[in-house]
């Protein structure tokens, strides 16, 4: 793997200057914001519009990678900015739902992890209570979304659950790990499949634990494959192994690479938004794929050398890829263009986690520690 990280060494330094440059400018524009995409290259503002959704982690999260990465003082404004700006949601419990993982565990939880201060730890804290509050212990599974949504779970939230490791290991109680473990190990078995796709929606059974319906949720249709849903699962596995050392959690993660890997090989590299579709119309979602290429990365050090290089070629091979869907200049406040929130009633644009996952992914290849996960 040290012959591949050399030969795109220079690379990824020319990029991440690009990036540098870009976001620097766009850290003080967007300053008073928390954007989830752009309206004629203009960020948006979830924390006027929808303060508790789902996404509105992702804005502080890049933040604090650039932070960590150039410690200029502007991300670190930025981020801590907008995690307090994240009070509101808290302050409305009917408006806390499953994804508070990714609302607070790369915001105040990097910012805890980072400076140890105490109102970080408690926001990321109280996510972490809600989250497991969310759990149902006969069904074996935390719940999705509000309302007429009894006994739904689905993949994202593989990517929700490290809050819950983190939460363990903060204060000493099992409980949190405990409950992230069950969660995890129920979604092997409910919403995995024998060739590592992956289901996006599934309705359990909540006295029984047994799958009761599947949905094709924001996919194609079900039994399709919709391919952020799968990098979902990619990464998310890969990051239950690296906080329990669980070995089916990698090989589950593994089988879901596979998948990936052989589908977006067919595509030069960039992943259809549901890989399982129609060839036409030919629509992809570059968000899946950065987020897909951050998975790679941990498998290959997860895995021994000779393993590993395959994974850590695919993830190079898609963020070149990817690096052609970027926009650098100041024309948009936006870096990843060409994502797809779902199958049916969307179209390409940029969205915040594109962003956040193509540069975590290059954040971890120049060497950097993993904390927002």
């Amino acid at each position: 793997m040290n012959v591949l990280m050399k030969e795109n060494e220079k690379w990824v330094d020319e990029v991440f200057d690009k990036i540098h440059k870009k976001l620097r400018k766009t850290a003080e524009s967007s300053y008073d914001k928390i954007p989830y995409t752009t309206v004629n290259g203009v960020h948006d503002n979830k924390a006027e519009t929808d303060i508790s959704w789902w996404t509105n982690g992702f804005w502080p999260g890049l933040m604090w990678l650039m932070y960590i990465h150039t410690k200029d003082e502007q991300y670190k404004k930025t981020a801590e900015h907008a995690e307090e700006l994240l009070d509101k949601a808290l302050a409305d419990y009917d408006s806390l739902h499953h994804d508070v993982g990714f609302m607070w565990n790369m915001s105040s939880g990097v910012n805890y992890r980072l400076f140890g201060g105490k109102a970080s730890k408690n926001r990321f804290m109280f996510a972490a209570n809600v989250l497991a509050g969310r759990f149902n212990p006969k069904g074996g599974f935390i719940r999705a979304w509000n309302g007429n949504t009894d006994g739904w779970t689905i993949i994202d939230s593989m990517m929700n659950i490290p809050l819950l490791y983190r939460a363990s290991k903060e204060c000493g109680d099992t409980r949190f790990e405990n409950v992230a473990r069950i969660h995890a190990d129920t979604l092997m078995r409910t919403h995995m499949r024998e060739d590592g796709s992956c289901n996006h929606i599934v309705k359990i059974d909540t006295e029984t634990g047994e799958v009761l319906e599947n949905f094709g949720g924001q996919g194609y249709e079900e039994g399709s494959s919709w391919s952020r849903g799968q990098s979902w699962a990619l990464y998310g596995y890969i990051l239950s192994y690296i906080h329990t050392g669980d070995e089916k959690y990698l090989n589950t993660a593994k089988r879901a690479a596979n998948y990936f890997i052989a589908n977006v090989a067919l595509t030069d590299y960039l992943p259809l938004t549901d890989f399982r579709a129609p060839r036409e119309p030919y629509v992809i979602d570059t968000t899946a794929g950065a987020c897909a290429a951050c998975g790679l990365i941990e498998i290959s050090r997860a895995v021994p050398e000779n393993e590993g290089r395959m994974y850590l070629d695919a993830a190079f091979r898609m963020l070149h890829a990817l690096e052609k869907h970027c926009d650098f200049t100041d024309d948009t406040e936006s870096l990843l263009q060409d994502g797809m929130e779902k199958y049916h009633d969307s179209s390409e644009m940029p969205i915040i986690y594109g962003d956040y996952f193509f540069v975590e992914a290059l954040y971890k290849l120049k060497g950097h520690e993993l904390l927002s996960w």
